[in-house]
């Protein structure tokens, strides 16, 4: 299972949208896909229409080892899409996993318990920091996939960003690599758009993808429907847009583990 991190510890720059929408475009390919919430917030298990009375067993469960990952996997309404859902107990789970042994390896190591072939490919949607949770994610992830709104306050964060993978190469994962920055709420009527993303292209080359995920109405009103914008409306600009991320981000996968 190819195991794919969407992290950005600022807020607000479409990362759970990113997630949502990825893994139903992915799953639209026909790839079997696992969606690990991992955000306190569970605004990705709201976005798939996972309502709380339905999350009796959470990503909290699972780092906190109350539960096995069978016994989290919900199955959405998307076809070959699954989700670990989560819950406000995450908010406290990095004070209490302080007393864990190896507490930066727990979601590995669940991960690693998925029965073989079940899913082709895994995200994890991290919480808007570089926390415990975060961390987790990265140490349980091969690569690491950064939405960045196209702002600049943005390119400040992501220097930090870059520089906690390094950490993370260094001590836990060396393995870790960045599968790519998705340029998201792209508005071409704003200059200010277009020189950050020649500044990031210029900064990080082959490394940010072609595809922009522009500024679209359906993208923020898919979740109040509890169904991705592919879903909601699949002819919109972000739909598309996302579609094309994820032909994108297969193309990028080493050719071997696509066909595993």
């Amino acid at each position: 299972m190819i195991r794919i991190a969407i992290a950005n510890q600022k807020g607000g720059v479409g990362k759970t949208t990113t997630a949502i929408n990825l893994a139903t475009g992915l799953a639209a390919t026909g790839l079997r896909v696992l969606l690990v919430d991992l955000d306190p917030q569970g605004n990705a298990s709201t976005g798939l229409g996972v309502g709380h009375a339905d999350r009796a067993q959470s990503s909290y469960d699972l780092l906190v080892g109350n539960c096995a990952l069978d016994d989290t996997v919900i199955a959405t309404r998307v076809p070959k899409l699954d989700l670990v859902p989560a819950t406000q107990d995450l908010s406290g789970c990095e004070i209490e996993l302080i007393d864990y042994e190896e507490r930066t390896h727990r979601l590995e190591r669940v991960l690693a318990e998925a029965q073989p072939g079940r899913w082709d490919i895994c995200l994890i949607d991290c919480p808007p920091s570089l926390g415990l949770l975060t961390i987790n994610a990265m140490v349980g992830a091969q690569y690491l996939l950064v939405p960045l709104q196209c702002e600049f306050f943005a390119l400040e964060g992501l220097s930090q960003l870059l520089q906690t993978v390094e950490r993370i190469r260094g001590r836990f994962n060396p393995g870790l690599s960045i599968m790519g920055v998705a340029l998201t709420m792209y508005d071409r009527r704003n200059r200010l758009t277009d020189q950050v993303a020649d500044d990031v292209r210029a900064c990080l080359g082959d490394l940010v993808f072609s595809t922009v995920i522009p500024r679209n109405v359906r993208l923020s009103e898919a979740p109040s429907h509890g169904v991705p914008a592919l879903i909601y409306d699949f002819r919109c600009s972000g739909s598309e847009a996302y579609m094309r991320l994820a032909r994108e981000l297969i193309a990028r996968l080493p050719r071997q583990e696509v066909a595993a």
